[in-house]
């Protein structure tokens, strides 16, 4: 088994976990005001425009105010390279799954809030505020029970590679579609889907926050080779990840290397 494997996150401050909770509902909570607000005639691309540049600020304003002297890295926000220096790092994605933030209906997008220490997160809320809900690092989400029959695989709705599809059917599993990486994420988390793999790439601000409450829930959560997901990087790109139950781990990554090593 892969060595994080139902590794936790280590313990923080519990003021920076009810904090990124917080933050998290309180942007969540101002994005659902103003899609409603808009109602069903709003221009689709200016909502996304708005929900984006609206949560950035708020979070922003919200860290300086509560923690002055911490770094962050905002997916709306310019990078600045002095966070590579620092030992807090908040890293955020006021609005993840923009696209489906924009259509009338869909719960299927979120807020990241996590906090990184030594390229950990070491506190994170997730919030589907179209749900009513927030996943947090303490108190952590409590490890899904296993479930039978085939494997159900969540996989981007916007672009599924072929890999995915091939990773599927050496596992013998079924392909879930899905919006927002956080979305995606609590779904596993929820116990809906045994995995979330994404071979694509990604940005940090995609998956700290909800890697962060994945790891804190007893899941998996690593790069497709097993190797640790690291953030808070000079190049914040990142290549693939898998986050998955304990129990599918070994069968999940020896399917995505067979692939990976047939060019698939």
């Amino acid at each position: 088994m892969a060595s994080n494997a139902a590794v936790s996150v280590r313990a923080g401050d519990q003021c920076d976990h009810e904090l990124a909770r917080r933050i998290a509902e309180q942007a969540g909570r101002a994005l659902v005001a103003l899609r409603d607000g808009a109602g069903p005639d709003a221009d689709p691309q200016q909502l996304r425009d708005r929900g984006d540049r609206q949560s950035h600020e708020l979070i922003m304003e919200l860290l300086a105010e509560l923690r002055p002297g911490d770094a962050v890295l905002s997916e709306e926000g310019t990078d600045d390279s002095r966070r590579l220096g620092e030992r807090r790092v908040w890293i955020i994605d006021p609005l993840d799954g923009t696209r489906e933030f924009g259509e009338p209906g869909r719960a299927d997008w979120a807020v990241h809030v996590a906090l990184v220490e030594e390229g950990t997160p070491v506190a994170a809320a997730v919030a589907l505020p179209a749900a009513g809900l927030v996943f947090g690092t303490s108190p952590s989400p409590a490890l899904p029970a296993g479930s039978g029959g085939p494997l159900r695989l969540v996989v981007s709705r916007s672009h599924t590679p072929p890999a995915a599809a091939e990773i599927a059917r050496r596992l013998g599993a079924v392909l879930v579609t899905m919006g927002s990486a956080g979305a995606k994420t609590m779904a596993v988390v929820r116990g809906e889907a045994a995995a979330y793999v994404h071979m694509g790439g990604q940005y940090e601000w995609d998956s700290a926050a909800p890697v962060g409450v994945a790891l804190s829930a007893g899941l998996c959560a690593t790069r497709a080779d097993g190797s640790p997901l690291r953030y808070n990087q000079p190049n914040p790109w990142l290549p693939d990840q898998v986050v998955c139950h304990p129990e599918h781990q070994d069968a999940i990554l020896a399917a995505v290397r067979a692939v990976v090593d047939h060019g698939t």
